[in-house]
């Protein structure tokens, strides 16, 4: 049987049951294990066809239904009766349910009574009915031969039908709404108070005596009642309150009468069963208040005298549960319910006078809850009598004021726990904090406001003395913005994109700081590349690697390391004293579970920034990593920013996201190439997929590859499963690469054997004959190894970068490059995507795709950067057909998703069932 998201992608009919709750979806799946004959609307008439179904009880079809309601690839029968499922759920929430019994003498529950809005929607949705979900399965005897069709005028006006006549719309969608309110799971506890199984089992019961009673109790079915209640007082000044029930009629809005009138006789326009159905309305507000339960003990369910106990219960939460129910509770009007609360941030602290001592966690801030009443702040004599009042309604300000418990225990217990700085800073940012797992409101003293507002307010920075560069304008604003927050003892992350001169924007602050030694941890290929900037833009610092066998530190200028020797020697590196620590690409710490980053979280320094192009590149995880190295303590511990910033956001929460940006806008920095005014000398770039087909060899490994590991994935569960398709989703990317790699042969011949071969031979040739240059990306090393023997062998001058070239050989590789020796550089995806300065290259070929556009933009920002002055090419190699072609299209939607939240890469596709994997890799 195919899975529930499967089926809701196959045309959905409903079959009608006795009870209702035997119902049926039939999934008119080609897959299905039954076969039915069904009547459906055609043009010329109402025809039958048999068609293979997979049925599935009603009760259980809810789910699936409810979740095609929002699937675009679903049927739109099924989306129908996901709309209706949804209505029918709503109801049965609502307490909106009615015994009744069945044509067939079957004890059933109904959906009802519906009030006004009730059956307006449910006409709504009638009316927009597809003609599929119309159709409806037929019993045996009622079967044609499959497409057997009657013309509306085929038959004489006396004549019997030979295939019966459709239901009309919104009888069927009532019936289905009946079908999931019985459908419901029934209560054991009434069939073991009462010995009875009807209304309480799902076997149904013939009930044919009960007939009289089910339609008493359903009078009036689609006229219904509703309850509310009124609260009043009895002695304003002693505050003794009563709850007096209130019946309104759902056909007529304007007709409301006291429950005590009711009974009186006062039934006109409610009909018949209007005390019944008052009786059973009380009988549902008392399961979201159970203290209403008295009223029906009652003979008359008409008032309830309140305890300061239940007005606190009202308040404090059971007068939202009654809403919920429909049920209105309606204070008086004298009495006010406009107190409010927010946290208090700093109102008994001075303004620190020293704010890198302070956002360093040196000194704790005050923090408090503070009450106001429609919006003006009560006094701390105000604040005392709501401290000491013991009743839920107080005069104050010669107004009765309601008070939540809740709001009593704030004015009572007002100083909360003190927070650090940087927390006080992050409140005052997102208008929001955390008290008790709970985000309140917050409001930020004088002083702590104007820290907001300094933060959004550049340095006022001279061009730094020695710099020999002068800065785009870009640039100089990177450098005001840092000389802010660092001069503040914050820290910061520059997440500019590759190529805008991060580098350069970092010299200058140091030499604005002149603050110490600057230690500028990066990975082993940059050490070159920082060297020669710091040489070039600010000649005669001091600049000294620490690295290899020979390692000293220095009191002035530079220290250059790599991650691997900074994990190494991270005790010595942080006994000495740092005016400035730099991670570049950070998110090489992006796991902040790793021995790197826990290493470089042991080094102190009097600031402290990390520069990346990718500061999330799969998660928002990855974001906190930084921040919380830069600036420890802003976005609290990794599980809390998880479940109060990551999963709300990952999850579409706007309002979350929105929070979440003004908390790290102050702390990120982030300009692209794209940005009105950034880079306007950068030359066009030009993206294309370039298609190519599979060769004969290659088509044929593939569908042996998938026919071979999707059997096995059928077999397999948990960790087992998720390694296979791993496996086959790396095999067929190899294979699109080329047979030689899958089939991991020693020796092998390479012409004529892979469509993308053939591709980049064409491609290369056409670029060298225009003198051009080239970078091509692989993920696979040992792709690259193949392709430089290939282009070897045809004299093209070829070079290859990976993970294991030394240091010092990659310095001479980007040297020979950059000054034309040769025009074709291979480059490790992974080792070589970040970094390097290859503006030579006016072309970039993407020979397989990574899972994460992010990531093939870093690679391609090697060539398109600050100093390129040609226009660049981008060619990503896509195999028609195949798994390639359906992540290309994917990596599409998820680049235009980029600056929100990136999925996560291959782990995802481990998830998806066998149907969706199928899909997904088969060859087209």
């Amino acid at each position: 049987m195919s899975s529930q998201t499967d089926l809701a992608r196959h045309p959905a009919v409903f079959q009608p049951g006795d009870p209702p709750r035997t119902g049926h979806i039939a999934f008119l799946d080609p897959a299905g294990d039954s076969v039915l004959t069904v009547a459906e609307e055609r043009d010329e008439g109402v025809a039958t066809r048999a068609v293979p179904a997979t049925l599935m009880p009603v009760g259980e079809a809810v789910a699936a239904l409810a979740r095609a309601r929002k699937d675009p690839h679903a049927h739109p029968a099924a989306r129908f009766w996901g709309a209706a499922a949804l209505i029918a759920l709503q109801l049965v929430t609502r307490g909106r349910i009615l015994p009744g019994v069945s044509a067939g003498e079957h004890d059933s529950w109904r959906a009802g009574p519906l009030d006004a809005d009730d059956a307006r929607r449910v006409r709504e949705l009638a009316a927009a009915m597809p003609a599929t979900a119309r159709a409806v399965p037929l019993p045996a005897d009622d079967a044609l031969s499959a497409d057997d069709v009657l013309p509306p005028d085929a038959l004489p006006p006396d004549a019997l039908p030979p295939v019966p006549l459709l239901p009309d719309a919104e009888p069927l969608v009532r019936a289905f709404l009946d079908a999931v309110a019985d459908a419901m799971p029934r209560s054991p506890g009434a069939v073991r108070a009462t010995g009875l199984t009807a209304y309480a089992a799902a076997k149904p019961v013939k009930v044919p005596h009960l007939r009289g009673w089910a339609e008493e109790v359903s009078a009036g079915l689609d006229a219904g009642l509703r309850l509310s209640l009124r609260i009043e007082a009895d002695d304003p000044v002693a505050a003794e309150l009563r709850a007096v029930a209130q019946v309104h009629s759902l056909a007529d809005p304007s007709l409301v009468v006291d429950a005590a009138d009711l009974w009186r006789g006062g039934e006109a326009g409610f009909g018949p069963g209007a005390r019944i159905e008052a009786t059973l309305a009380v009988r549902r507000a008392a399961r979201a208040w159970p203290r209403l339960e008295e009223l029906l003990d009652s003979a008359v369910p008409d008032e309830l005298t309140l305890s300061d106990g239940d007005v606190a219960a009202l308040l404090a939460g059971a007068a939202d549960r009654l809403a919920a129910a429909g049920v209105d509770v309606h204070w008086p009007r004298s009495f006010v319910r406009g107190l409010t609360a927010r946290a208090v941030v700093g109102d008994r602290d001075p303004a620190p006078s020293d704010l890198p001592s302070f956002l360093g966690g040196h000194h704790l801030t005050s923090f408090d809850w503070q009450l106001a009443l429609g919006g003006e702040r009560l006094t701390a004599a105000e604040m005392d009598q709501l401290a000491e009042a013991h009743r839920p309604v107080v005069r104050l300000r010669d107004q009765w004021v309601l008070i939540d418990p809740d709001l009593a225990r704030k004015a009572r217990t007002r100083e909360l726990k003190p927070l650090t700085g940087i927390e006080a800073l992050g409140a005052a940012l997102t208008g929001t904090v955390e008290v008790e797992d709970e985000q309140v409101p917050v409001e930020p003293t004088a002083w702590l406001d104007e820290l907001r507002r300094r933060l959004a307010e550049p340095a006022d920075v001279p061009p730094p003395p020695g710099l020999a560069a002068t800065l785009r304008d870009y640039q100089y604003a990177g450098l005001r913005w840092l000389a802010r927050m660092t001069s503040l003892g914050l820290g910061a992350c520059l997440a500019d994109d590759m190529g805008l001169g991060k580098t350069v924007t970092l010299i200058a602050l140091h030499l604005h700081r002149a603050s110490g030694p600057t230690l500028v941890v990066c990975p082993a290929s940059l050490l070159g590349n920082w060297e020669r900037e710091i040489t070039r833009f600010a000649p005669g610092v001091p600049v000294r690697r620490y690295h290899g066998g020979n390692r000293t530190l220095a009191d002035e200028g530079f220290v250059l390391t790599t991650y691997a020797t900074m994990r190494l020697d991270a005790e010595r590196l942080a006994a000495h004293p740092w005016g400035l620590l730099v991670a570049d690409e950070a998110q090489h710490v992006k796991n902040p579970a790793s021995g790197t980053a826990k290493a470089l979280r042991e080094i102190p320094a009097a600031a402290r920034v990390a520069l990346t192009g990718t500061p999330v590149e799969n998660n928002l995880s990855e974001l906190w990593a930084i921040l919380d190295w830069t600036t420890p303590g802003l976005l609290g511990p990794l599980t809390r920013f998880r479940a109060r910033w990551a999963r709300p956001v990952e999850s579409g929460d706007t309002g979350t996201a929105e929070r979440l940006s003004r908390l790290v806008g102050p702390f990120l920095l982030r300009r692209r190439k794209s940005d009105p005014g950034i880079a306007p000398e950068l030359p066009p770039k030009t993206e294309t997929d370039r298609p190519v087909a599979l060769t004969t060899e290659q088509a044929g490994l593939y569908e042996a590859v998938v026919r071979e590991i999707m059997t096995q994935i059928a077999d397999a569960r948990g960790m087992a499963r998720r390694g296979l398709i791993v496996k086959l989703l790396t095999g067929l990317k190899q294979i699109c690469n080329h047979p030689a790699q899958y089939l991991h042969e020693s020796d092998p011949r390479l012409p004529g054997r892979s469509g993308k071969l053939e591709l980049l031979d064409e491609l290369v040739d056409t670029i060298t004959a225009e003198d051009g240059s080239v970078l091509v990306f692989t993920q696979y090393v040992a792709m690259a190894r193949l392709l430089e023997r290939h282009l070897t062998g045809r004299g093209v001058a070829t070079q290859l970068l990976h993970g294991g070239t030394p240091v010092a050989r990659r310095e001479e590789m980007v040297r020979r490059f950059q000054d034309g020796e040769a025009p074709v550089f291979l480059l490790s995806l992974k080792a070589a995507g970040t970094g390097l300065n290859l503006t030579r290259a006016d072309h970039v070929i993407h020979y397989d795709r990574w899972w994460n556009p992010a990531v093939e933009d870093q690679a391609t920002d090697r060539a398109y950067r600050i100093g390129q002055t040609r226009p660049v090419q981008v060619h990503r190699l896509i195999a028609e057909g195949t798994i390639e072609d359906r992540i290309a299209k994917m990596l599409t939607a998820k680049r235009s998703l980029a600056d929100a939240v990136l999925a996560s890469g291959e782990a995802a596709f481990t998830e998806l069932t066998d149907a969706e994997l199928a899909a997904l890799v088969e060859l087209r």
